[in-house]
């Protein structure tokens, strides 16, 4: 009956087609030992060449080299190609500073995908069963996840990585491993609460299964299978909106903020999601609070501003999208030049803004009624050609208090220093005429001998 369930799985899941080549994760306990099992079947009938692949992680001292020895025999008797590595991971995962548990996934992982190349195989199939699944689930649940945490443990990853006996639970294992007189290596470590996921097995589960639900661990299989249906409808409508909303080039992926805006919450967190993924391959380290950094960046008042994220990633505000990318940008660094032609208008792109002029005349003009938002300048006043630029080093303005730097002007005014490089200036030929939006030269304003006045605004 196991062995038909998971035909069935496969074949549902599309996990292995005829001809494949697969290396089995096979640590030597009743999992991966049915699984290898399994696929040896199914190998006559498929046409499939089987391998397996084994880490002694030394973590057990002799039990992990019976457990080596054990896997030996195994692949010997069913005449499947068997490749041992033995790496102290202990002492791996003290050099690098990480968790017993996520060091030696890493390793065994990576050995995984290394024979997996060097025999040339399709897939690697690994042992997750039902409980592993309901376990997984609990966790993340306790860890705060959403819905993509919720699906639990997916039947393929990568492409490669398949878990053709995650439908099947840890009892009909067992069971089949009797029945196959397969006599499998238990782990004594999985016998000890001392890990999170022990925890959960040993002791919440069983409590759950007492005090609750007789079939807790189908209920939370049930209902992941039920996220994932669900979830699989979201992610089929973010693709769609990813390709409306973004575009990949070389330097990253841009996100439009214009068409960002418009979308749900849900659908926004995950555009940004998959602008990482496209960047950076995955979302390790990247947690909830770095997505909402991000989304806030649609806020038209945070252009020009930079997030640092995760492992050398940037997200930055431009004029209209949000650029996903490796490459450091230094808005201090922009630079830009417009020669100033009377009443034309003029965009400038650096800062997505329209600088718009107008000349009018000295009785045209009431102080009184000065528009909001608009600066005033006596062109008679003016010496040589107008320019619109940012700062420079040296810049300078006159004020009714004296002659004071570009620099200690911004200083004062508390404008950020990513944002300096962001003000326009207008300048003739002797010096700084208007900081935009700010501050107009003492020299050059109105009084009762203008003639001429240029009225100017950023738009």
């Amino acid at each position: 009956m196991l062995y038909e369930d998971v035909l069935e799985t496969v074949k549902k899941n599309n996990l292995i087609e005829e001809n494949d080549k697969i290396v089995v994760a096979l640590s030597g306990g009743p999992d991966s030992v049915c699984l290898l099992h399994v696929l040896y079947r199914m190998s006559k009938e498929m046409n499939l060449k089987v391998y397996a692949a084994h880490l002694n992680h030394q973590i057990r001292g002799l039990d992990a080299y019976v457990d080596s020895l054990y896997v030996m025999r195994i692949c010997e008797k069913l005449d499947i190609p068997c490749f041992i590595r033995a790496i102290d991971v202990p002492k791996f995962c003290d050099e690098n500073k990480m968790g017993l548990e996520d060091g030696a996934r890493m390793l065994r992982y990576d050995i995984f995908e290394e024979i997996r190349n060097r025999v040339g195989a399709d897939k690697v199939a690994i042992g997750h069963n039902q409980n592993d699944q309901a376990e997984t689930v609990l966790m993340r649940i306790m860890r705060g996840t959403g819905l993509q945490g919720l699906r639990g443990i997916e039947y393929k990853r990568d492409k490669n990585i398949i878990r053709p006996i995650l439908d099947i639970s840890r009892e009909e294992i067992e069971k089949y491993c009797e029945e196959y007189e397969l006599e499998p290596r238990i782990d004594s470590t999985n016998l000890e609460a001392i890990y999170s996921r022990n925890k959960i097995r040993l002791k919440l589960l069983p409590y759950m299964e007492e005090e609750f639900n007789d079939n807790i661990i189908e209920s939370i299989v049930r209902m992941s299978n039920n996220i994932k249906v669900d979830s699989d409808y979201i992610n089929s409508q973010v693709e769609i909106a990813f390709e409306e909303a973004s575009k990949s080039y070389e330097d990253g992926v841009y996100i439009f903020t214009d068409i960002l805006k418009n979308m749900h919450k849900a659908i926004q967190s995950r555009i940004v999601i998959e602008a990482i993924k496209k960047v950076m391959g995955n979302v390790n380290s990247i947690d909830k609070k770095h997505i909402r950094d991000v989304l806030k960046l649609i806020s038209d008042d945070k252009k020009s501003k930079k997030i640092n994220l995760p492992k050398g990633l940037f997200a930055y505000r431009f004029n209209d999208y949000i650029l996903i990318s490796k490459k450091k940008i230094d808005f201090e660094n922009i630079e830009f030049t417009y020669n100033l032609a009377l009443n034309e208008d003029i965009y400038i792109d650096e800062i997505d803004k329209t600088f718009k002029s107008k000349v009018i005349a000295a009785d045209e003009f009431d102080i009184d009624h000065m528009k909001e938002g608009y600066q005033y300048i006596d062109l008679g006043k003016i010496k040589g050609k107008l320019t619109l630029r940012n700062k420079r080093q040296g810049d300078k303005i006159r004020l009714q208090g004296g002659t004071k730097k570009i620099k200690e002007l911004f200083i004062g005014m508390k404008i950020p220093r990513e944002d300096r490089s962001l003000v326009p200036l207008i300048v003739d030929e002797s010096m700084v005429v208007s900081v935009c939006g700010y501050r107009i030269n003492a020299d050059y304003k109105i009084d009762d001998n203008t003639e001429k006045i240029l009225e100017f605004t950023l738009e």
